[in-house]
């Protein structure tokens, strides 16, 4: 299978070609818009700033191609964000596939920390194949100071602070918040669900 993971200004990317190759997969980074365009799956993760990471989009002609992409889309932490309409993480106007505005965490304890970092259980709303065989209330690991509201393309629920979307669907794209190549057997089976989507 010829997967292709999004190069761009991002961090923590190593940990999610390490996953594929666990899971059998030798995945391709690349910020080439014909290799993405070509490829089986497109995984687009990353920790990093917002709109850093949109002004290298905007530089290497990727933002109409990653809004343009037919087969199957794995967008994960700052993915998922990106892949909404704008982000407060810099006042910045995002990818825009999913109808959804990016927040920040405002802590309303003292204990409440951001970023939220550590393992939190999500609830499974809609039926989207990357959460089939995966329980609900599963455990998965998150680090991030930014967050999608509940809105129309929420997949999964998680709760710090607010209730917020752990994951988001909509057509052939999928989104994570937390990181399915950190979080243990949980990850890994929507990891492989995603390989094996369609």
């Amino acid at each position: 299978m010829n997967v292709a993971i999004v190069k761009y200004n991002a961090g923590n990317v190593y940990s999610v070609v390490n996953a594929m190759r666990r899971l059998g997969v030798e995945p391709l980074l690349t910020d080439d818009a014909e290799i993405l365009q070509k490829a089986d799956r497109v995984l687009f993760p990353g920790q990093g700033e917002a709109r850093g990471a949109m002004e290298y989009l905007h530089q290497h002609g990727l933002v109409d191609v990653i809004r343009n992409l037919r087969q199957p889309v794995l967008g994960i932490c700052i993915g998922q964000q990106l892949l909404c309409r704008h982000s407060e993480e810099g006042d910045v106007d995002c990818i825009g596939v999913f109808d959804a505005d990016v927040r920040r965490f405002q802590p309303q304890r003292h204990e409440d920390k951001v970023p939220a970092m550590g393992w939190n259980s999500i609830r499974v709303g809609m039926n989207c194949p990357l959460f089939k065989g995966v329980a609900d209330d599963a455990y998965v690991y998150f680090v991030h100071s930014y967050y999608v509201p509940i809105c129309n393309e929420t997949a999964a629920e998680a709760d710090y602070i607010v209730p917020y979307s752990a994951a988001l669907s909509k057509g052939n794209f999928h989104a994570c918040q937390f990181h399915p190549e950190k979080s243990g057997m949980v990850g890994e089976q929507i990891l492989r669900n995603f390989l094996s989507e369609g």
